[in-house]
């Protein structure tokens, strides 16, 4: 069986995405419940040298989305100057960032492959290809990243389990 570079990227990419978007849901049902606003989470950290839930959630959308976005463009950047949000804006934000993982065709993102894309954060540039940068580079983040939102959410009380984090899992259809 041939895997596609949409197929090794796209699907894993909503899935984790679709996650975070279920993770923040209950986070919110959590507040709620609480009587707190879920904004209060958004500067959380799970330790003081690490960055906020606010880095965490425009990382997931930069590692995914952000990160087609660089291949096209044949440069990608550190995050930086992103725009913060409410915690409703975030919500809103991977739902859009999900949406439009979805309305990517498998013909556009296959096209990618091989295309040179340079990483470029302060002084360094750091050469890849679209597969290089996507497999070793940018999913590696999205992961790390979506997994420490999770677990700044789980720190602060979010009933939350391993089937939240994993998300839709992609069963064999047919």
């Amino acid at each position: 069986m041939t895997i596609s570079l949409y197929d090794a990227v796209i699907p894993p990419m909503r899935q984790i995405v679709g996650s975070v978007q279920g993770v923040l849901a209950k986070g919110a049902k959590h507040c709620e419940a609480e009587g707190k606003s879920a904004d209060a989470l958004l500067s959380d950290c799970i330790h003081e040298t690490m960055l906020p839930l606010t880095f965490q959630l425009d990382s997931v959308i930069h590692h995914s989305i952000g990160a087609i976005d660089g291949v096209r463009a044949g440069e990608f950047n550190a995050a930086s100057g992103l725009k913060t949000h409410d915690y409703a804006g975030y919500q809103a934000a991977l739902a859009e960032t999900d949406e439009r993982l979805k309305a990517l065709s498998p013909d556009d993102v296959n096209a990618l492959g091989g295309k040179d894309v340079i990483f470029r954060f302060r002084e360094q540039a750091m050469p890849f290809t679209a597969e290089g940068f996507l497999f070793s580079f940018s999913k590696p983040n999205l992961y790390f990243h979506a997994t420490t939102a999770y677990d700044i959410l789980r720190m602060k009380g979010v009933p939350l389990g391993k089937r939240d984090y994993l998300g839709q899992i992609q069963l064999k259809t047919g």
